[in-house]
């Protein structure tokens, strides 16, 4: 990761991350407004963009999902808030992951190379392909190597991070797994038992799940130990 565009209000915070990020080699582009924070990042090459909740003009919700619409660069979201909502909010916008602040700029960092690592792998996966290798449970078919999930041959719309998450779980069928390998293998960040994100990201995937799959495999809660997929009754 080379590139950065950080949008946040916060002078202080950009000049900091800016200072921390330079000597590791990532350059750190500063906005501190809605509106010329997303002229930047549509405008710019960005591997990377930092976004902060609360902004001056649009408010960095209404900025990621204006971004969305011409760009799937990765988002980083930060937010002040601790409420589930505003995370939930940030991921169903299209953010590939949040951070509360305040925080560890070390954290940050190591959160932005975790999802860099998967953005660049899913670009190797979408190069001339190899010979398909695909994984079957039930009626679910994922071709591995184009990084997609058929339900009866109804293709998924997935995220990075569910498309690896319902891997795992064919790769485990009826299998307990539980959250904390589950963080670890899929979020590449340690488990932390107030961390809710890897919950959210399953809350959403089932969701998804929910539109094609009527008495199919769904993935079923074990309570204080993790998730399983399994046939439905």
């Amino acid at each position: 990761m080379e590139s950065a565009l950080i949008i946040d209000d916060d002078v202080e915070l950009c000049v900091m991350l800016r200072d921390y990020f330079q000597p590791r080699g990532i350059r750190l582009e500063m906005q501190h407004e809605g509106r010329t924070g997303l002229v930047a990042a549509c405008h710019n090459p960005f591997d990377m963009v930092i976004l902060d909740v609360m902004l001056p003009g649009i408010n960095g919700f209404e900025l990621l999902q204006k971004l969305r619409t011409v760009s799937n660069v990765s988002v980083m979201l930060l937010t002040a808030r601790g409420e589930d909502k505003y995370r939930i909010d940030g991921l169903e916008a299209g953010a590939d992951d949040y951070l509360p602040k305040p925080f560890n700029p070390r954290e940050l960092l190591a959160r932005m190379c975790a999802i860099h690592r998967r953005a660049c792998a899913r670009e190797r996966a979408s190069a001339p392909p190899e010979p398909s290798a695909c994984l079957r449970v039930g009626a679910f078919e994922v071709d591995l190597i184009a990084r997609t999930v058929s339900y009866k041959q109804e293709l998924l719309d997935l995220t990075d991070i569910e498309f690896l998450l319902l891997e795992t779980f064919m790769q485990s069928p009826g299998l307990v797994l539980d959250r904390e390998q589950l963080v670890e293998r899929i979020l590449e960040r340690p488990f932390h038992p107030l961390d809710r994100s890897l919950d959210m990201h399953i809350s959403r995937l089932r969701k998804k799940l929910c539109t094609v799959v009527r008495d199919g495999w769904q993935i079923k809660t074990v309570r204080s130990v993790g998730y399983l997929f399994a046939p439905g009754h």
